[in-house]
This record gives structure tokens, C-alpha cells and sequence, in this order.
């Protein structure tokens, strides 16, 4: 059975967090002397002198609107690598504990569990990039902390089976992570939904993806409101500036022009794929409920170079496991894509 307090750190557990001048002082005031803060101004047309609220309320009961879920559920962090940290540091004793990594997936899982002196232990997807159950089960032991899916995963872009990720929710006394950056592209509904049925599950999602704010580094957790508490005790005070909550504020007021964008997307992501299926030099291309492509080709590292010779960059995914020979395609503007395609097109006629 699940038991958060038995799962943390010692000196989680323990841990008093660090109380920030905005923690202590809620609220409006005349004049502000409590945060040392320069009470002259910022040298910008918009003052940004004062701290901003570390916890975020405004943007979280934003987000509540929209994702359907109390803003107490909602964790923000400097995008998603910061919630991936936070989770390590919360539950993990360095050297110790471990986590399992289902690869070919999102790298920096294990560039954390490295930082973190987390042991890994690497359980490969099946041949169609799916979870091999019996294998992951048999990974898991009692210093078995956290397991990561990425669902659509990265960079393979296929759906997680969701019966799946529901079994081992079912019968794993850790925390499962299930990482949905690209879900707004995807036809399987989020996990968003189970949190009350789950005190186990953690839901990651991003703004970087389908809302377009990749610069302002917004990644978002959804859990029980027990394990939320535990991240704000670790995160640093002020993780998201006053821009960044300000900026994303007045973004969420854009649903609708973000879901006719989600939408052109997946139509521009079938025309790709089905452009690409055309084309000599790719050999496979595998099914996407995300905003790219994975494509296999008959020389990933040549095709890579050339493109980049033209201003064109994709990711070379060769060297991932399962990937040899792919390359991983972000669908882009109609105009976009068919230069791309053209490129490809004149490279086979000239090179091959």
C-alpha cells in the first residue's frame, strides 16, 4: 500500500522550509519594507522590484479552470526538468534508492537520476515502443522509488497503453510519473482524471508545447494535494518570475487560438507523415500522437548534415536505442514542411 511518509527522505520529512518575506506577508500594502528589495523601481517600463508569489495562486487557479482540477493539486515548476529534480530529491536516497527508466525516452529522467546519484535501472520498450511489463515488474524492488512514462512518449511519439500505466498504479507502492507534455496532440485522454483514484500518481504536463511558451519555462505536476505539499517544501521560493506568471496569465486567456493550433498541427502532422512515407530515403515512419514525427531512414547522420547545409534542423535520433537510423521531425508550418520535403526530394536526386 501507498504511504508517502514512509517513502520520503529522512530529511524531507524533517525539512522546514525556507520562509520567504512573501510567505509571511499575503495580501496589498501601502508601502513595502519587509523583502529588501530596491523601492525605487526596476530600469524597465514595467516595474519588476518586488518578489512574486512564491506559490504561484493566481496562475494556479488559472490553470484550475482549464485542467478541471483544485489549484491545491497544481505544482509549478521551472519547467518540467525542475519537477523531474524536485521528485528525486523528495523520495530518493542518493546511492541508494532507484528509479526505472523505460528508454527510448525523455533524456533528462536520467541526466536528474545521474545529478541525484540515483541508481537506474534501463527497462527498453517493447518493439512497438510499448512498456514490457514482465520486465519492469521484475526491475522493481524495495529500493525502487519512482517509475517515469512518458505517454505520448519522446521521441518515438506513441501513446503509452493505458492499461499499462493503470496496472502498475495498481500494484507499485511508489510514485509513478507519467510525463504528458504532448497530450494536447494526442487522441488518449489524460491522466489528469485518476488523480483521486491514484495517490501514487503524478501527472506531469508543460506549456512549452501546444500553448507556445517554451521561453518562459513553465512545467506544471498534478497530484495529491499530500505530495504537492512536499515539492513547494523543496523547491526554491521564487521559482517562476513575475514575468513568466504575469506572461502566462494573460496566454491562458487564449484557449481557443491554442486549440485551432492544436488542431492545424495534427492535420499538418498526417500530411508529413504521409509526404515522408513517399519519400525513398525513409523507410518507416511511426505513428504520432504528439507534434513531431519519428521517421526511420537509410542514413540518418547524412540526411541530418544536409538539411542543416540548408537551414533545415531536425533531431538526429540515431544513437537512441530502438532508433538506429531515425530521425525525430517536429511538424511545423504547412510552408515549413514542404520545404522540407522538397529538400529531402532534391537530396535523393542528387545523391542517391
Amino acid at each position: 500500500m501507498f504511504d508517502l511518509n514512509k517513502l520520503l527522505r529522512n530529511n524531507i520529512r524533517q525539512l522546514v522550509p525556507y520562509s520567504s518575506a512573501r510567505d509571511e506577508f499575503k495580501g496589498e500594502a501601502r508601502i513595502f519594507l519587509d523583502a529588501n528589495e530596491n523601492s525605487f523601481g526596476s530600469p524597465l517600463p514595467v516595474a519588476y522590484n518586488r518578489y512574486p508569489d512564491p506559490m504561484q495562486w493566481k496562475l494556479k487557479y488559472k490553470l484550475a479552470d482549464i485542467k478541471g482540477v483544485p489549484p491545491q493539486h497544481i505544482f509549478l515548476g521551472n519547467g518540467s526538468d525542475e519537477v523531474i529534480d524536485v521528485l528525486y530529491r523528495a523520495v530518493c536516497n542518493p546511492g541508494v534508492d532507484n528509479v526505472i527508466l523505460c528508454p527510448p525516452t525523455y533524456g533528462m529522467y536520467e541526466v536528474s537520476a545521474h545529478i541525484n546519484d540515483v541508481v537506474i535501472r534501463n527497462v527498453t520498450l517493447t518493439e512497438d515502443f510499448q512498456l514490457d511489463m514482465p520486465a519492469l515488474q521484475q526491475a522493481i524492488d524495495e529500493h525502487t522509488k519512482l517509475i517515469f512514462i512518458c505517454s505520448p512518449n519522446n521521441p518515438t511519439g506513441n501513446s503509452i497503453n493505458r492499461e499499462d500505466i493503470e496496472l502498475l498504479l495498481n500494484n507499485f507502492d511508489g510514485i509513478v510519473v507519467v510525463d504528458e507534455a504532448y497530450i494536447n496532440f494526442a487522441r488518449q485522454k489524460t491522466f489528469i482524471q485518476e488523480l483521486t483514484e491514484y495517490p501514487n500518481l503524478v501527472v506531469m504536463q508543460t506549456l512549452s508545447k501546444a500553448w507556445g511558451l517554451a521561453a518562459l519555462r513553465v512545467g506544471m505536476a498534478f497530484a495529491g494535494e499530500a505530495i504537492i505539499e512536499v515539492m513547494n517544501r523543496i523547491k526554491p521560493p521564487y521559482n517562476i518570475s513575475q514575468a513568466a506568471q504575469e506572461l502566462t496569465l494573460q496566454a491562458l486567456e487564449n484557449v481557443t487560438q491554442v486549440n485551432e493550433w492544436i488542431r492545424e498541427t495534427v492535420i499538418e502532422r498526417d500530411k508529413l507523415s504521409a509526404a515522408l512515407e513517399q519519400l525513398p530515403l525513409v523507410t518507416k515512419v511511426y505513428p504520432s500522437d504528439a507534434n513531431f514525427v519519428l521517421a526511420r531512414t537509410r542514413d540518418a547522420k547524412g540526411i541530418y548534415q544536409s538539411l542543416v547545409a540548408q537551414g533545415i534542423v531536425v533531431r538526429d535520433r540515431s544513437r537512441v536505442e530502438l532508433c538506429a537510423g531515425c530521425l525525430r521531425i517536429t511538424v511545423g508550418t504547412p510552408e515549413e514542411n514542404m520545404t522540407l520535403i522538397n529538400a529531402l526530394v532534391q537530396l535523393f536526386q542528387t545523391s542517391y
